[in-house]
């Protein structure tokens, strides 16, 4: 935490987990952040990163920061006070799941690799005015399934998240959370490399912005950004290259005139930060 001038004002350390894309919330002035906790490379390179020989279970949860308590430098941000968890059962049983595809199996349902963009922002179509929390999955980079093609992102009203808000202890993470989300939704653009690093809305459009490393699959256009359209409102339909045969809640892609089907722009900014 700076000022304006870039003169330190304090720090959190203390998390054992990877912290993603971060969101400042203007309805209660915290900074929320997508946390997670998992065994995979990603993971067990922050754990040899940091020289830890910690044993976390798999774990995904929103954490929550008081900025105003944030006032020195080095606080823990598991006994200073400074920041709550969310725990997103949704994430953890996706992340868990072993899936059939093409007569394969595979780990992980919708080939999530837990989460990382989240910002607040409107449900896109207009119609209702609340701002929710929107965190979307990491997707891993596999090109052999075609169930992985969507960026999926969970919409939360965390007007009631007090009850679930708890400091989070690495040696005993709890789980307390909400059961669902409020909506989750699917968006067609194509595997990427570990899914939508940062997301962003854009409250003069109701768009969302998508900053994602490429993905590789040579039928997509692969671009390293994509914009959710906030006029047209989600729409249930069957979802492509899920097994077995799924419907969900699939938002537009903001059309970029070339007449693909998973339109997107070449802005290399965003990916990292």
């Amino acid at each position: 935490k700076t000022d304006l001038e870039g003169n330190l004002i304090g720090s959190v350390a203390g998390l054992l987990g990877h912290l993603g894309c971060i969101d400042f919330c203007d309805g209660d002035g915290r900074l929320y952040g997508s946390l997670e906790y998992k065994n995979d490379v990603i993971g067990m390179g922050i754990l040899a990163h940091l020289g830890s020989d910690a044993q976390l279970e798999n774990a995904f949860y929103m954490a929550i920061f008081d900025v105003d308590k944030i006032d020195r430098v080095g606080m823990d941000a598991t006994t200073d006070g400074v920041m709550t968890a969310v725990y997103l059962k949704e994430v953890v049983d996706d992340f868990s799941a072993s899936v059939s595809c093409g007569g394969r199996t595979f780990a992980h349902r919708h080939g999530c690799s837990g989460i990382d963009g989240t910002t607040f922002g409107k449900i896109p179509g207009g119609k209702d005015d609340r701002d929710y929390l929107f965190v979307s999955y990491g997707v891993y980079s596999e090109l052999d399934r075609a169930d992985n093609d969507y960026q999926v992102i969970l919409c939360y009203d965390t007007s009631d998240w007090k009850q679930y808000e708890h400091a989070l202890h690495q040696d005993a993470m709890h789980h307390f959370g909400p059961a669902k989300p409020a909506h989750k939704f699917f968006v067609y653009t194509g595997n990427t490399n570990y899914g939508v690093q940062n997301l962003e809305y854009d409250a003069a459009t109701g768009n969302f912005l998508m900053a994602v490393y490429r993905g590789k699959k040579e039928s997509f256009p692969n671009y390293a950004m994509y914009i959710l359209d906030g006029s047209k409102a989600p729409v249930r339909e069957k979802l492509i290259g899920v097994e077995p045969e799924t419907e969900g809640e699939v938002l537009s892609l903001l059309d970029n005139g070339a007449g693909e089907k998973a339109p997107g722009w070449n802005f290399e900014y965003g990916s990292t930060g």
